[in-house]
């Protein structure tokens, strides 16, 4: 099936193939005609199988038909709440992507920041708001959000959300939906009081069920260096002196990382290139085709930015950042050893992610070979004070993420299925 297949207009379809797909995902396929029928959905997706785009391409097209002209929306219409500021951020991205040719506005709010810049972008007019649960109900509170038109209401990642305590949050937000809407909801799991909560939110839902990608291709060798935050560029440098690497596709966990990852290397002289959700899409494209003509030797890019990227013969891929999710590894990786090629994955493990490297080793169901002769180990050396509170806020996270899973599989139902809830 090819994206054309599902009745998309135009405007999204021009998006999707500048994007680079052609194909839909599973979950895509599935969830999109259902949502464009006006369906309620109950959705088991783990992040990774692709369900942003399945609630988010069905909402634009049916706000963008329902718009006159060059009107510009004031009333929110679309609400998609998430538990974190980095899912937020990457829906709000895949939002403005597939929505770039269409009349639809869309902005992110979330907590920890100064509001004021939000609350500017809430009064220039928004169709749809993507929020975490704690800044929206405190923005509704001060009077600059009505969720009194809301026609489309998605609940991603439920049973996260409910993990991180936002229960009474989101049956506050429920309590002041109109009773008239489409609502979405995703979970990875479904225990009990994610079934309990999906009883209150959806009208005689259509179910999509999509298991996550656990495994890694046979043809995929995979190598893994522990190193200090301090170090870890130094050790990207060793392992890039290796000439036959002509061609090495490497992760970084945000836009800003990507590209100061870029300009190191640039400045030692290693011909490179950074492609994420700030890049225009003549920036990418460029990149992305300098990177195949063999022009660059690296392209350093984002998840959100490698979404699109589709190189039949890359044989190696880095992982500068772990990625705090496991799913996303098998699917950063798998870019390498397309069509039964070898392929070779090497990741760089600071400490703050030694546990990411355990949880996608228990999804994989292997260990990562570790290669041992390493210049720059990982050691016992302090921290600097940015490096501690990081390593810090981290550590409490997953503290309070093991006692919460603790707790999961002492209720029964759901709780020994695995699964990394890490932001």
């Amino acid at each position: 099936m090819r994206f054309e297949d599902l009745e998309i207009i135009e405007p999204i379809l021009q998006a999707v193939r500048e994007e680079g797909y052609t194909k839909p995902t599973a979950i895509q396929e599935r969830a999109i005609p259902m949502v464009l029928a006006g369906e309620d959905v109950l959705g088991s997706a783990q992040t990774g199988t692709g369900k942003t785009a399945a609630f988010s391409i069905p909402i634009i097209q049916h706000l963008h038909l329902g718009k006159k002209g060059d009107q510009r929306q004031s009333k929110i219409q679309g609400l998609i709440v998430t538990p974190t500021r980095e899912l937020a951020i990457q829906i709000g991205e895949s939002l403005s992507t597939y929505g770039r040719h269409t009349r639809i506005r869309n902005t992110v709010i979330f907590g920890g920041v100064n509001q004021s810049k939000q609350i500017d972008a809430l009064k220039k007019g928004v169709d749809i708001l993507v929020a975490t649960p704690g800044r929206l109900l405190d923005l509704m509170n001060q009077g600059f959000i009505s969720l009194n038109d809301i026609r489309y209401f998605v609940l991603d990642e439920a049973d996260r959300m409910l993990d991180m305590g936002f229960i009474h949050d989101i049956k506050k937000i429920i309590a002041k939906l109109p009773s008239r809407r489409q609502s979405l909801f995703f979970s990875a799991t479904m225990p009990d009081n994610i079934l309990d909560l999906s009883r209150k939110i959806l009208n005689h839902p259509k179910k999509v069920e999509v298991n996550p990608v656990s495994s890694t291709a046979a043809t995929i060798n995979q190598f893994l260096y522990y190193t200090n935050k301090s170090t870890k560029k130094n050790l990207l440098l060793h392992v890039l002196e290796d000439q036959e690497m002509d061609q090495v596709l490497i992760f970084a966990k945000t836009k800003h990382g990507s590209d100061r990852v870029n300009r190191y290397l640039r400045d030692e002289k290693i011909k490179s290139a950074a492609i994420h959700g700030d890049k225009s899409q003549n920036q990418r494209q460029k990149a992305l085709q300098q990177f195949k003509d063999g022009q660059i030797r690296v392209l350093v890019a984002t998840d959100i930015a490698a979404r699109g990227i589709d190189i039949d013969d890359l044989q190696y891929v880095i992982n500068y950042d772990i990625p705090n999710i496991a799913e996303t590894y098998v699917h950063r990786i798998g870019r390498s050893g397309r069509a039964g090629a070898a392929g070779v994955a090497i990741s760089i493990s600071e400490p703050e992610e030694n546990a990411f490297i355990r949880d996608i080793e228990k999804l994989i169901k292997k260990k990562i070979e570790v290669i041992e002769k390493n210049p720059f180990p990982q050691t016992d050396k302090p921290m600097s004070a940015a490096e501690r509170k990081e390593f810090e806020k981290e550590k409490n996270r997953r503290r309070q993420e093991f006692f919460a899973n603790r707790k999961k599989k002492k209720s029964g139902p759901g709780g020994e299925r695995g699964r990394n809830k890490r932001k």
